[in-house]
C-alpha cells in the first residue's frame, strides 16, 4: 500500500508539473502576441518614394520596405500600389489553390464530381480529368 501513495503523489506532481508548463506556454504565447502590437522605432527617410512606401501596408519592422529585385527603384506610387493588389491577389490565389489541394486528398473517392472517378494523389488529379 504504501507503493500506491508514492505512485498517487508521483502523479501529482507530475500533473502539477504539466499544469506550470502550460500555463507558461500560455502566457509566452500572450507576451509575444502583445508585443506584435507593441511600437517600434523605425528610421524616418526623405526621399518622396520612400514617404509613399511607408504608408503601403505592409512594410513592417524590422525589414520595412522589402524589395529585393528593386522592382520599386523606378515605379511612382500608383505602380506600386499595382504592384502590392497584384501581390495579395496571387498571394490569395496560392492559398485557394493549397487548400483546393488538401481537399482534393482528404475526399478521394467520395466526391460527385466526374462520377468520383478521379483516384490517387491529388498531384495526378488533373490528367484523370474527362
Amino acid at each position: 500500500e504504501r507503493s500506491h501513495e508514492i505512485s498517487q503523489f508521483e502523479l501529482h506532481e507530475q500533473i502539477q508539473r504539466t499544469n506550470r508548463k502550460m500555463k507558461l506556454a500560455i502566457l509566452s504565447l500572450l507576451a509575444g502576441s502583445a508585443a506584435a502590437f507593441a511600437p517600434s522605432p523605425m528610421k524616418a527617410t526623405s526621399t518622396p518614394l520612400n514617404a509613399a512606401v511607408e504608408d503601403l501596408a505592409g512594410a513592417l519592422p524590422p525589414v520595412g520596405f522589402f524589395d529585393p529585385l528593386g522592382f520599386a527603384e523606378k515605379a511612382d506610387e500608383n505602380t506600386l500600389k499595382r504592384y502590392r493588389e497584384a501581390e495579395l491577389t496571387h498571394g490569395r490565389v496560392s492559398m485557394l489553390a493549397v487548400l483546393g489541394f488538401l481537399v482534393g486528398e482528404k475526399v478521394e473517392g467520395s466526391s460527385f464530381l466526374f462520377d468520383a472517378s478521379i483516384k490517387g494523389p491529388a498531384i495526378s488529379h488533373l490528367g484523370q480529368v474527362p
